[in-house]
Parts: structure tokens; C-alpha cells; sequence
């Protein structure tokens, strides 16, 4: 040891850098809320691509019953093809619904339309009338013979752009 130059010191070793692994807690709990947010963006975007899917399904079994009417006119199968198409489609509304007979069917089908349409009643007293019997009549009937398939489709339609939910429930 050299006493001019005073003690044989070494430098000061400073600690090494904080790593970039293992994250900090923060980073932990930040990485799981957006992990939380993905999840439920996409179940979100998902579920809106089904009932996307659904609607438009729905609305295409309409309009192949509108061809199909139009090509071979039968009053008795596009009414009874009207009818089934609702009560599945009323069935995501209210699962009851499928029980409905008559009358108590008719007003259910008018509630679910726009208030000032559904005013009118025009499944009570309208073209949706013939939803209850026309199913059911020979194809001679006159009664079938007078069913107004282009009112009866136009009010499906209606019916149908109004009173879909924008989430179908789970059966």
C-alpha cells in the first residue's frame, strides 16, 4: 500500500439494470385487464355476427316463401309457411309464445309491432288474420281463394324488421 496514495480503494459497482422479466405486479394486472377486454370484444363481435347471420336467414326463409308463392300460387302452404316462420322466430322473443292459439297468437303478433301500426291490430283484423285458419282450409275454399298473399307477406316483413330482438335469448 502506497500511503501518498492513499488506500488500494476499488470503484463502486453499481447494481445491474432492472430486467424487462419478471413484469412489475402493474404490468401483471394491466396484461390481464386487456386479456379481460379482448375476450369480451370478441365474444361481443361474435355474438353480433350471429344474430347478424340469424336476421338475415330469417329474412331470406321470408323471401324464399314470397318465390315460392310467386312461382306455384298455393294460399294454403304460404299461409301455413308464414306461420311456422313467425312462431319460431316469436319463439327467441318469448318462449312461451309457441303455446299461443288464436286470438291470444294474433295479439301477441300485433304487440310486438310498432305502436301506431299496431293500433290497426292487422293480425286481428287485418291480412295476419288468416294466419289461424288458412293453415287449415281445402284449396278449393273460397275463403282461400280471397287470402291476400301480397298484405300477409308485407306484414310478415314488417313484423318481422320490428319485432326480432337485437339479442335472441337462450333456449
Amino acid at each position: 500500500m502506497n500511503p501518498a496514495a492513499g488506500p488500494d480503494l476499488r470503484d463502486i459497482h453499481l447494481p445491474p439494470a432492472p430486467s424487462w422479466w419478471p413484469p412489475a405486479p402493474g404490468w401483471w394486472l394491466l396484461a390481464l385487464v386487456v386479456c379481460a377486454l379482448a375476450f369480451l370484444l370478441v365474444r361481443w363481435m361474435l355474438r353480433r355476427a350471429r344474430e347478424r347471420r340469424w336476421r338475415r336467414q330469417v329474412q331470406a326463409e321470408l323471401e324464399r316463401i314470397a318465390m315460392t308463392h310467386a312461382t306455384l300460387p298455393d294460399p294454403v302452404r304460404l299461409a301455413s309457411e308464414v306461420s311456422q316462420l313467425l312462431r319460431r322466430a316469436s319463439r327467441l322473443i318469448e318462449p312461451h309464445a309457441v303455446a299461443l292459439r288464436d286470438e291470444a297468437w294474433l295479439g301477441f303478433l300485433d304487440q310486438r309491432l310498432p305502436p301506431e301500426r299496431a293500433a290497426q291490430a292487422p293480425f286481428q283484423r287485418g291480412a295476419g288474420r288468416a294466419l289461424i285458419d288458412a293453415p287449415y282450409r281445402r284449396a278449393d275454399d273460397p275463403a282461400t281463394a280471397a287470402l291476400d298473399a301480397r298484405a300477409l307477406l308485407d306484414l310478415a316483413r314488417d313484423w318481422l324488421a320490428h319485432a326480432l330482438p337485437r339479442r335472441p335469448a337462450r333456449a
